[in-house]
Formats: C-alpha cells, structure tokens, sequence
C-alpha cells in the first residue's frame, strides 16, 4: 500500500506519524513524477497532485472543510474523506462561547475602558435576551451548540435536513431558516462552503435577525465567503449589528488595509477558531485506511464527502 503526502507545512511530520500507525506501507511526500499511490492524505494539493494519481482510492482531507478539494478535477472513484474531529470540536466550542460571553458581558468595552484607565460600570445583560443561533449541525455545530447551552443561553440550530439536538430548538430547510433568524440575536456560522451557502450572511438574511430588531451579532468560524463583507460593514454603519467576531476570510491572510482591521465593533482572529491537531488528526486517518484495507467500504467512514452536497 502507497500513500501519498501533500501539505504545505511540515508535511515530513505527518509522513512520520502515519508510518507509526501503518508500518507496513509506503507513505511518502509528493513530488512531481513520483509514482502513483491507493491513498493520499492532503490539504489544499494542486491540480497536477490529482491528475497523477488515477490508481487512487482514498483522498485524505486533514481538515473538515473540503471546498479547496472540490475545486479540484477529482475523479469519481476517488473517495474524498474529511476529519470529522480529531480535538476540532472541543476547540471550536471554546471560541465561539469565548466570543459570545466577551460580547454579551461587554468585555470588549472594559477592555477599552481599562486601556483608558478608566473604571466603569456596565448593567448586567440577560442571557434570555441573547438567543444563540447556530448554522450548521454537524459534529462542530452541534458540539458548539451544546457548549452554549450550558451556559444557560437559549439555543437555536439550523440545518439544511431535519437534525434532533438535546436543549436546542431546531429549524431546518428553506422553510424553517427565515423562522430560525428572527429567533436567533447572536448568529454564528457553521455551515459547508457550497455554491448554496456562498454569501448566506447578507443584507436580506442579517436583517431578519432577532425578529427585526436591532442588536444582532455575528460570530463567523466557517468559511470567509459565507459573509458579504460590504453588507455586514455597511449593517454595522447604520445600527441593526452591534458588532461581529470573524475568524475567516476571503482572502487569507486578510490585507493590512482591509477595513475589518480597524473597525471598532469587529473583532478578528487569524483563522485560529479551531487548528488541526497532528497526532490525533494522524490516528483517525489511519485507523480509516485500516479499515478500508480490511474491506470495509468507503461509504461506511465517518467523514465520507458527498461531492453534490459539498460536504
């Protein structure tokens, strides 16, 4: 069994950990010419990765996001297969309600006001005016979710298929996300990048937030194109948003001139919501080349991606 290597950081690691679990393959990084492999374990590999490998099988996302890979000529034989956690969720979980509690307790403001030296008095908010609505229910948006509600705010969640969550109130479909908006104060982003969800936070969906009424926030951890960026800024101008926390971004690193960086009700962060951890990442792949070598079938792994849905 050959396996192939492409990533743009450190990929001699990664070849290191998967000869731990798999000691009887050959696993290797990629080069031009090298010889073709059955699996290959990725992130973000060219074209020329794809068009020299007919013979292979299993496509080895190291994330959970696959849209760079759907981007690609991939043939249909070859299995595309995304993390479904490896330690993602837990990661994810703690910065979206990091985020949210920062903006519900006016941290931001005391942050500013400290800088000042200034000693102020915010009246205490209550969780009941700060519904939680998350997009997106897979293993991350059903964890974060989750982790919410434990903080006793109520929770909404919205998926493209009907999902059932404990302590979530859940919407599903075209016909349930107009519902789920209103319901929902604090918006945070979950989905897929699909040609469906390209630019679903806009100006006609942001402002059914919160039933109309002004005090909606936006919490992005998915894709950056999920956002119109000019809506949201020009939202934010004109007062229906008090603010938004984004992690991701069109165009990544986000440019030194963008106006995002200085605007003083967004917050950003480098794409650092939820980082792939290598040794975990490395024994969840592995254990699912295992089994497909053991005969067991592609659509039976956890992660498996459905190149029409997207995901």
């Amino acid at each position: 069994m050959r396996i192939a290597v492409w990533m743009p950081e450190r990929p001699d690691a990664w070849v290191e950990g998967l000869q731990r679990e798999l000691p009887g393959a050959d696993i290797a990084v990629w080069a031009a010419g090298a010889p073709p492999a059955d699996h290959a374990v990725v992130w973000a590999p060219p074209q020329q990765f794809i068009d020299e490998q007919p013979t292979l099988r299993g496509l080895f996302n190291i994330g959970a996001g696959v849209d760079a890979l759907l981007q690609l000529r991939v043939p249909p034989t070859t299995h595309i297969v995304r993390l479904d956690d490896a330690g993602m969720s837990v990661q994810m979980a703690e910065y979206v309600c990091h985020a949210l509690v920062r903006h519900v307790r006016e941290l931001d403001v005391y942050e500013a006001d400290a800088r000042e030296g200034k000693w102020s008095y915010r009246k205490p908010r209550l969780r009941r005016d700060f519904p939680v609505g998350v997009m997106g229910l897979g293993v991350l948006g059903e964890r974060v979710a989750k982790a919410v509600g434990q903080f006793d705010f109520p929770v909404n969640g919205w998926s493209r298929s009907p999902r059932q969550v404990g302590g979530v109130q859940c919407f599903s479909g075209a016909k349930g996300f107009d519902e789920f908006l209103a319901a929902s104060r604090v918006l945070v982003c979950l989905l897929p990048l699909t040609p469906d969800t390209r630019g679903v936070m806009n100006r006609e969906t942001l402002l059914k937030l919160n039933g109309g009424a002004p005090g909606g926030y936006v919490i992005n951890v998915a894709r950056g194109a999920h956002l119109v960026n000019e809506d949201l800024l020009a939202l934010l101008e004109e007062g229906p948003l008090a603010g938004a926390t984004l992690d991701v971004f069109e165009t990544e690193p986000l440019p030194p001139d963008h106006p995002f960086w200085r605007h003083p009700k967004i917050t950003v962060t480098p794409h650092a919501s939820a980082r792939t951890l290598r040794e975990e990442s490395i024994v969840q792949i592995a254990g699912k080349i295992r089994a497909v070598e053991a005969g067991a079938a592609f659509a039976d792994l956890p992660g498996l991606v459905d190149p029409q849905r997207g995901y």
